[in-house]
Protein backbone atom coordinates (compact mmCIF):
# COMPACT_ATOMS: atom_id res chain seq x y z
CA UNK A 1 0.00 0.00 0.00
CA UNK A 2 1.40 3.11 -0.72
CA UNK A 3 1.22 5.94 2.21
CA UNK A 4 1.81 8.70 -0.22
CA UNK A 5 -1.49 8.78 -1.95
CA UNK A 6 -3.09 10.54 0.88
CA UNK A 7 -0.83 13.08 0.91
CA UNK A 8 -1.07 13.92 -2.67
CA UNK A 9 -5.23 14.49 -2.69
CA UNK A 10 -4.77 16.50 0.31
CA UNK A 11 -2.31 18.63 -1.23
CA UNK A 12 -3.99 18.35 -4.52
CA UNK A 13 -7.49 19.45 -2.50
CA UNK A 14 -5.62 22.54 -1.11
CA UNK A 15 -4.22 24.07 -3.79
CA UNK A 16 -8.09 23.50 -5.88
CA UNK A 17 -9.20 25.11 -2.53
CA UNK A 18 -6.82 28.22 -2.97
CA UNK A 19 -7.12 27.88 -6.98
CA UNK A 20 -10.93 28.58 -6.38
CA UNK A 21 -10.60 31.25 -3.12
CA UNK A 22 -7.95 33.01 -5.37
CA UNK A 23 -10.35 32.98 -9.03
CA UNK A 24 -13.96 33.93 -6.38
CA UNK A 25 -11.74 36.92 -5.00
CA UNK A 26 -9.92 38.54 -7.78
CA UNK A 27 -13.94 38.08 -9.93
CA UNK A 28 -15.34 39.61 -7.05
CA UNK A 29 -12.98 42.85 -6.42
CA UNK A 30 -12.78 45.25 -4.04
CA UNK A 31 -15.95 47.27 -3.76
CA UNK A 32 -18.19 45.68 -6.43
CA UNK A 33 -21.24 47.73 -7.04
CA UNK A 34 -24.46 46.72 -9.24
CA UNK A 35 -24.30 49.49 -11.59
CA UNK A 36 -21.86 51.22 -13.84
CA UNK A 37 -20.65 54.82 -13.01
CA UNK A 38 -22.69 56.29 -16.00
CA UNK A 39 -25.86 53.96 -14.93
CA UNK A 40 -25.33 55.65 -11.48
CA UNK A 41 -24.30 59.17 -13.14
CA UNK A 42 -27.54 59.04 -15.82
CA UNK A 43 -29.85 57.78 -12.54
CA UNK A 44 -28.41 59.55 -9.52
CA UNK A 45 -27.34 62.94 -11.09
CA UNK A 46 -28.87 62.84 -14.44
CA UNK A 47 -32.24 64.44 -13.68
CA UNK A 48 -30.17 68.02 -12.99
CA UNK A 49 -26.57 67.68 -14.43
CA UNK A 50 -25.26 66.49 -17.65
CA UNK A 51 -21.97 66.07 -19.02
CA UNK A 52 -22.16 68.58 -22.26
CA UNK A 53 -24.86 71.15 -20.82
CA UNK A 54 -26.12 73.05 -18.43
CA UNK A 55 -29.39 71.72 -16.82
CA UNK A 56 -30.98 72.59 -13.53
CA UNK A 57 -27.19 72.01 -12.13
CA UNK A 58 -24.06 72.60 -14.66
CA UNK A 59 -22.65 70.67 -17.10
CA UNK A 60 -20.08 67.95 -15.37
CA UNK A 61 -17.72 67.45 -18.25
CA UNK A 62 -14.04 67.98 -16.75
CA UNK A 63 -15.91 69.13 -13.37
CA UNK A 64 -12.87 66.37 -12.05
CA UNK A 65 -9.91 69.01 -11.65
CA UNK A 66 -12.18 72.19 -11.90
CA UNK A 67 -12.74 75.17 -9.46
CA UNK A 68 -15.88 75.19 -8.05
CA UNK A 69 -18.14 77.73 -9.51
CA UNK A 70 -16.75 78.29 -12.58
CA UNK A 71 -18.39 77.39 -15.62
CA UNK A 72 -19.08 80.70 -17.25
CA UNK A 73 -22.62 79.77 -18.45
CA UNK A 74 -23.97 78.48 -15.08
CA UNK A 75 -25.43 80.62 -12.13
CA UNK A 76 -23.71 79.41 -9.05
CA UNK A 77 -24.69 80.31 -5.35
CA UNK A 78 -22.57 82.83 -3.88
CA UNK A 79 -21.27 80.37 -1.10
CA UNK A 80 -20.38 77.85 -3.94
CA UNK A 81 -18.32 80.51 -6.16
CA UNK A 82 -16.36 81.54 -3.23
CA UNK A 83 -15.56 78.34 -1.75
CA UNK A 84 -12.89 77.87 -4.11
CA UNK A 85 -12.74 74.15 -4.12
CA UNK A 86 -11.23 72.28 -6.57
CA UNK A 87 -12.81 69.67 -7.42
CA UNK A 88 -10.49 65.98 -6.18
CA UNK A 89 -12.01 62.40 -5.31
CA UNK A 90 -11.78 63.47 -1.80
CA UNK A 91 -13.85 66.96 -2.52
CA UNK A 92 -16.59 64.94 -4.68
CA UNK A 93 -16.51 62.48 -2.24
CA UNK A 94 -17.75 64.59 0.63
CA UNK A 95 -20.09 67.25 -1.22
CA UNK A 96 -22.05 63.62 -2.70
CA UNK A 97 -22.13 62.63 0.97
CA UNK A 98 -23.29 66.10 2.41
CA UNK A 99 -22.94 69.25 0.26
CA UNK A 100 -24.24 71.60 3.02
CA UNK A 101 -21.40 70.36 5.41
CA UNK A 102 -19.00 70.62 2.53
CA UNK A 103 -20.10 74.13 1.61
CA UNK A 104 -23.01 75.80 3.91
CA UNK A 105 -25.51 78.09 2.19
CA UNK A 106 -24.95 76.27 -1.55
CA UNK A 107 -28.17 75.38 -3.81
CA UNK A 108 -27.49 71.90 -4.08
CA UNK A 109 -29.79 69.18 -1.52
CA UNK A 110 -28.62 66.14 -3.38
CA UNK A 111 -26.47 63.80 -1.72
CA UNK A 112 -25.03 60.44 -2.53
CA UNK A 113 -25.86 57.35 0.72
CA UNK A 114 -23.95 54.59 -0.51
CA UNK A 115 -20.00 55.30 -0.53
CA UNK A 116 -19.58 52.45 -3.24
CA UNK A 117 -22.15 54.42 -5.66
CA UNK A 118 -20.25 57.74 -4.89
CA UNK A 119 -16.99 55.76 -5.40
CA UNK A 120 -18.35 54.77 -9.04
CA UNK A 121 -19.47 58.17 -9.85
CA UNK A 122 -16.72 59.99 -9.16
CA UNK A 123 -14.91 57.65 -11.17
CA UNK A 124 -16.79 58.50 -14.29
CA UNK A 125 -16.67 61.85 -13.46
CA UNK A 126 -13.33 61.65 -13.71
CA UNK A 127 -13.32 59.42 -16.58
CA UNK A 128 -15.29 61.69 -17.80
CA UNK A 129 -12.31 64.91 -17.13
CA UNK A 130 -9.68 63.24 -19.16
CA UNK A 131 -8.13 62.17 -15.81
Amino acid sequence: MNRRKPHILTSGLAAFAFLVLGLTLSIAGPAQTTGSGKELFEKRCGGCHALDRDKEGPRLRGVYGRVAGSVDSFKYSDALKQSKITWTDERLDKWLTDTEKLVPDNDMTFHVEKPDERSEIIAYLKQNSGK
